[in-house]
């Protein structure tokens, strides 16, 4: 597949008003997920509850692409159609996860690396034939006040994404790089910026050094917050600030689009960031979302595994759908919340 092919699936990912769904929890996620509401995760609720999603009237208006986990690319739904095909029908791009989680990297206390490359180039020519368009694969990286992240992690997590990245794009497919910097305890906004930055810079000269074409890609990053119990956390439009300017240093217009991550974010103040963001434009790249909880939580609420549940359920999520859709242009307003 060319660059050119490559820049045209990125561009619809990213094209106006729309975003990513996270659907590609692990089975051990998901069953987390259930548990909170007493749901058992079996092959069968797991199947039922992606169903509702994707079978969503209307949410191809707002959602571009969905990040499938490798059961879920596998599965058919209750009619017998393959879940994917369902989504294609819609104009929907199906995607799958493709690393195989983060693990602990040796000597460095505390710290991941996320492995997956042993066997990725034929899992990746599987996938093409089951569908997928575009791949991803996440890093995780650890803020604290004694050393990390350590220029060792960032390294090889760097390696590690642009390694994955080139042979996604070999593929024909689209990778979406995540280098995310968990926003786990006390640190500063400030703090958050030079990390968010030097995370970056090290992931993209990874990405140069591995050939990887920049238009051919979509970047998943977390957005720059203080640390979810610092004393005083940043407000909404001071994260904004923050973020495009740590993004404008960083990131090469090349770049189609960013699609961020909510992390530990709350479903209205993920909107209301990316919301803030846009309204600093114009910029050199898309500003959307690939929200998992932060477009699922009222969802997953309201489903509790009951069928009678569904319709509740799906409206939940064309609900955040069209918040997200409207913060792409910034025109989400608070108000708008049931």
């Amino acid at each position: 597949m060319s660059v050119q092919d490559l820049n045209a699936i990125a561009r619809q990912m990213v094209a106006k008003g729309k975003g990513i769904l996270a659907a590609d929890e692990s089975t051990g996620t998901i069953k987390k997920r259930f548990d909170t509401i007493d749901v058992e995760s079996t092959e069968d609720t797991r199947r039922a509850y992606r169903e509702l999603l994707f079978t969503t009237e209307g949410a191809e208006k707002y959602i571009s692409g969905v990040i499938l986990y490798d059961e879920t690319l596998r599965q058919s739904a209750s009619d017998g159609r393959r879940l994917a095909d369902i989504l294609k029908e819609k104009g929907i791009l199906p995607g799958i996860k493709v690393d195989m989680g983060a693990k602990d990297l040796a000597f460095a206390p505390g710290e991941k690396v996320t492995e997956g490359l042993d066997g990725l180039r034929e899992r990746l020519a599987e996938y093409v034939t089951l569908g997928a368009k575009f791949t991803k694969w996440r890093a995780v990286i650890s803020i604290s006040k004694h050393g990390k992240p350590s220029d060792y992690c960032l390294d090889a997590n760097a390696h590690a994404l642009a390694r994955y990245a080139a042979l996604a794009q070999e593929a024909g497919l689209v990778p979406i790089v995540e280098p995310e910097i968990l926003m786990d305890g006390d640190h500063s906004i400030e703090r958050s910026a030079v990390v968010t930055e030097k995370t970056l810079r090290r992931v993209f000269a990874a990405l140069y050094d591995h050939r990887v074409s920049l238009e051919g890609m979509v970047l998943k990053p977390n957005m720059v917050l203080s640390g979810y119990d610092a004393p005083e956390r940043a407000g909404v439009e001071e994260v904004a600030k923050a973020t495009v300017e740590t993004f404008l240093r960083a990131v090469p217009a090349a770049v189609p689009g960013i699609v961020f991550l909510s992390g530990g974010q709350t479903e209205e103040e993920s909107t209301a960031h990316l919301n803030a963001m846009n309204r600093l434009g114009p910029l050199p790249w898309e500003l959307s979302f690939s929200y998992g909880r932060a477009l699922q939580a009222s969802a997953l609420q309201a489903w509790r595994g009951n069928p009678d549940n569904v319709a509740a359920a799906q409206a939940a999520y064309l609900h955040r759908a069209h918040m997200n859709s409207l913060a792409r242009s910034g025109e989400y307003d608070p108000s708008m919340e049931k």
